[in-house]
Order: C-alpha cells, then sequence, then structure tokens
C-alpha cells in the first residue's frame, strides 16, 4: 500500500485543487454571473456528453490497464498500442455520420421541456469525444504508473478554463454563445495536451500486425462500453431526465448540490487511479493474498475519508447554503442521498477493477445494464412526483442495488469482502461524531462557524483514530509526521 497511498496523496491533494475550483465556480460564479437556465443548459451538454463518452471510447481505457501488462516484449505493445488508437474511431465515426444526418431529430429528442438544448447537438459530440479520447490517453500514462499530471489535467485545466470564461462573462467581454463554443475548444486542447504528454511516456510505433488476442481484446472492449456506460448512465441520467421534464433551472440548482455531494468522492477518484492498474497486475498474476489485502485496505481508507466529509459536509450545510443565493438553498436531501451514494461507493474500495479486470467481467457487466433501466425508471416515477428531490431518490436507490449485487458477486467468486472487525469500528465512531457535533452551533459568520466546526469535528475524529489505531495505514501514515 505504500506506492498507493503516496499517489493517492498526491493525486488528492491536486484533485482537492481542482474541486476549490470547482466550488468557487459551481457555488459562487456560476450563481452570480450566470442565469439560472444558462447554467442548466451547460450542464445538460455536459452530462449528455458524458453519457456519450464511454460510447465513444469503446472500452479503451480499461482494456489499456487490463491487458498492457499481459504483453512482454516491445513489439506486441506497439501492436497492442496501436489497436487502442484505432478502436474508439469504430463508433466516434458513425456517431458523427448520425449526428450530421439526424441532427434534428436528435436536438427534438434532447429538448422536450427546453426548446434551447436543440441547438447544441454537435457540442455534445465534440466535448463527449474529446472526454473519449481523453480517458485514452490517461489510461496510456497509468499504465506508465504516471497519474499526477493527468489527474490535473481532468481535474483542474477546464475548471480554470471556466473560471477565466466566467469572469470575461461577467465583465461582458463575451456573451453565453462564446462561453458555450471556447468551454468546447477547452475540452479538445486538453485532449491534445494529454495525448502528447502520454506519447512522452511511451511514443507509439504502429505496428498493424494482429494481436493473438485481439478478438478477446475487441470483445472486452465492446463489453466495457456497457460497463462505463452503466456507471456514467447511473451517475448523469437525473440531470439529462431532469431537463425532460422540469425548467432547466431545476437543472442548475441539482447540479449545485450534487457538487457538493460529489466532493466526498474525492479520495476514491484518486485512490483508484493507482489501485486499478495494481489490482490488474495482481490478477495477471495470480496473487489473491496481495489482492485481498488490496481490497479491505482501500475500502477501509476510503471509509474513514469519505464518512468524515459525509458529516463534515452534512452538519455545515445550513452554513453553507447562507452564502449562496437564495434561489440556490434547499438542497439538503439532494445532497444527503447524493452523499449516501458516495459514501457507499467508497465502502467498495477497489471492487470495480477487480470485477473489469477479472475473468467475470461479463455478468457484472449485463447486472449493470439492468440496474442503468431500472436508474432510468426510476427517475420516470420519482422526478413528476417529487421533482429534483426525487431524482436524488432515484440515484441512490439504483447505486444502492448496483453496488449491493457487486459486493455479493465479489464475494461469490473470490471469496473476499472488504469489510472488517475495523469497519465496524470507524461506522461507530462516525455515529458519534454525529451525534455530538449535530448539537454545535456558532453564531459567528458562516465561514467561521463551517471553518470551527470542521476544524473541532476532525481533531476529535483523526485522534480517536490515531489513539486506537483503527487503520494501520492512516496509522502509520499520521505517525510520520506526528515524529517530526
Amino acid at each position: 500500500m505504500g506506492i498507493v497511498l503516496k499517489q493517492s496523496l498526491n493525486n488528492t491533494i491536486v484533485t482537492y485543487f481542482g474541486f476549490a475550483i470547482g466550488a468557487a465556480n459551481t457555488l459562487f460564479l456560476y450563481t452570480n454571473f450566470m442565469q439560472p437556465s444558462n447554467y442548466g443548459l451547460i450542464q445538460v451538454i455536459l452530462s449528455v456528453s458524458a453519457v456519450l463518452t464511454p460510447i465513444l471510447a469503446f472500452g479503451v481505457p480499461n482494456s489499456l490497464v487490463k491487458f498492457y501488462s499481459s504483453f512482454k516484449n516491445e513489439k506486441s505493445q506497439d501492436s497492442f498500442l496501436t489497436l487502442m488508437l484505432l478502436l474508439p474511431l469504430v463508433l466516434i465515426i458513425p456517431v458523427a455520420l448520425i449526428s450530421y444526418v439526424a441532427n434534428d431529430a436528435i436536438g427534438n429528442l434532447l429538448s422536450r421541456q427546453n426548446g434551447i438544448v436543440r441547438d447544441y447537438v454537435w457540442h455534445i459530440f465534440l466535448v463527449g469525444m474529446a472526454m473519449a479520447y481523453f480517458e485514452v490517453f490517461y489510461a496510456w500514462a497509468r499504465i506508465r504508473m504516471k497519474s499526477m499530471f493527468g489527474n490535473f489535467m481532468k481535474e483542474i485545466f477546464c475548471r480554470i478554463g471556466q473560471t477565466i470564461l466566467l469572469l470575461l462573462l461577467y465583465l461582458k467581454i463575451i456573451d453565453i454563445e462564446f462561453f458555450i463554443n471556447a468551454l468546447v475548444g477547452f475540452y479538445l486542447v486538453r485532449t491534445l495536451i494529454m495525448k502528447l504528454y502520454a506519447y512522452s511516456l511511451r511514443k507509439p510505433k504502429l505496428n498493424f500486425t494482429p494481436l493473438q488476442n485481439w478478438k478477446t481484446i475487441v470483445k472486452y472492449s465492446a463489453l466495457i462500453i456497457l460497463g462505463g456506460s452503466t456507471a456514467i448512465v447511473l451517475m448523469e441520467v437525473d440531470k439529462v431526465m431532469l431537463n425532460n421534464f422540469l425548467e432547466l433551472e431545476n437543472v442548475a440548482f441539482y447540479a449545485v448540490a450534487g457538487f457538493i455531494a460529489s466532493t466526498i468522492a474525492v479520495p476514491s477518484k484518486s485512490m483508484h487511479q493507482i489501485t486499478y492498474p495494481l489490482t490488474a497486475t495482481y490478477l495477471n498474476n495470480k496473487d489473491t493474498s496481495a489482492l485481498s489485502q488490496l481490497y479491505q485496505k482501500s475500502s477501509l481508507t476510503l471509509f474513514i475519508v469519505s464518512g468524515l466529509l459525509f458529516l463534515l459536509i452534512l452538519l455545515n450545510l445550513n452554513e453553507l447554503y447562507e452564502l449562496l443565493p437564495d434561489k440556490y438553498a434547499g438542497g439538503f436531501m439532494i445532497v444527503f442521498w447524493v452523499g449516501l451514494v458516495k459514501v457507499y461507493d467508497a465502502l467498495l474500495g477497489n471492487n470495480n477493477a477487480i470485477l473489469f479486470n477479472s475473468d467475470y467481467y461479463r455478468s457484472i457487466l449485463f447486472f449493470g445494464v439492468l440496474l442503468a433501466v431500472l436508474a432510468i425508471l426510476f427517475n420516470l416515477w420519482l422526478i413528476p412526483k417529487y421533482g429534483i428531490d426525487g431524482a436524488a431518490i432515484a440515484s441512490f436507490s439504483a447505486f444502492f442495488i448496483y453496488n449491493t449485487l457487486k459486493l455479493g458477486y465479489v464475494k461469490s467468486k473470490f471469496k473476499m469482502l472488504p469489510f472488517t472487525n475495523e469497519t465496524l469500528k470507524v461506522l461507530a465512531l462516525l455515529i458519534v461524531v454525529g451525534a455530538i457535533f449535530s448539537t454545535f452551533s456558532f453564531s459567528f459568520h458562516p465561514i467561521i462557524n463551517i471553518a470551527l466546526k470542521s476544524i473541532l469535528m476532525t481533531v476529535f475524529y483523526v485522534g480517536v483514530l490515531y489513539r486506537f489505531k483503527i487503520s494501520e495505514d492512516v496509522y502509520g501514515f499520521l505517525s510520520k509526521y506526528l515524529r517530526r
């Protein structure tokens, strides 16, 4: 876990810096410098693009990580990397043609409730394509165990771009149309920069010699489309479907609350960037002991961090909403339900990596497709009934079923669970911390209240973890710095 903890920490710092920029954009700049309807439009464009991304990527990011370590000589690696570069074009070209031929039909489908969305079909395709190839080149870097620069580009680059554009919009130097076009440009430039970096680590030598297992790789990639689509659909379908039932302003309100809750997922995203290739290596080497240890330690570490973040957010939420325009307040239930999803995701550790890199990936992918359908049905039922709160409940319900099935599947096939006695200790500690600090209330400025309560909670929580050595990794990490 040494390399995991070190790179995860570096990635977490980068990711949280990106989230800080994203927080400034989402909570203050977008909410004050842009009309909610325009912000809702941008959220719809990015959400539909995100749903399109795994389809256009053709599962290549996952295939790169899974299969690269199995090729031992340079010639076979070149053949494999050539295949990985070209495979996304199998779907990008047809989707581009469909977008051209059926542009009006697609626009009408996306704009049943909000007609303005109709004019942005090509924007959605270009962002989706850029996101897809960015993930390909990011995976290219990760197989060389270099994830920090890619994480910087993923979490920070486009957010800084949005900050600049929002300031220009506020100063009336640009209009909303220029803003959206320039935002698409940032995503395209980000992909080009990531490509150059990936090639600096391992420059491709085009080799069209067919691999012996090319059919296996293509089949795996095609099935991963379903898996990747499932995860993205479950995360983005709520905003896409809100666009079809409610005014665009509601998409903006939901996006702000969802962003607050998504902060909980940052440590998971950072750790997975390094645990994913490690998991693939352990599976390829059939090292079940190391795999089990990684499963349990990643679960415990992520649960410790995500649980604390969940409490920090919930117990400071009223003060945070005092800092936002009134029309964006009132999203407590959205933050609660989406936050629970992120904590459950973290509790599973590297479960996803085990499933998608194992020989059992087919079954779980089909589970995922069924659950994506279930998520859509939940949204169709709950959004008309409960509005934006219904979308959050639908997301929680779908993810709860999906994650529980994945947990059971790994248990049945690998005879391992991520939970230990320490998991129960952390849960008990979280309940105690939540009960104690839910009674704390200060009468200062909201920012001071948030800072004061957060410091007290964190010191108490970390102090108990350290005193009772609940996690070896966390204890070792803290001891290293406390002894200096």
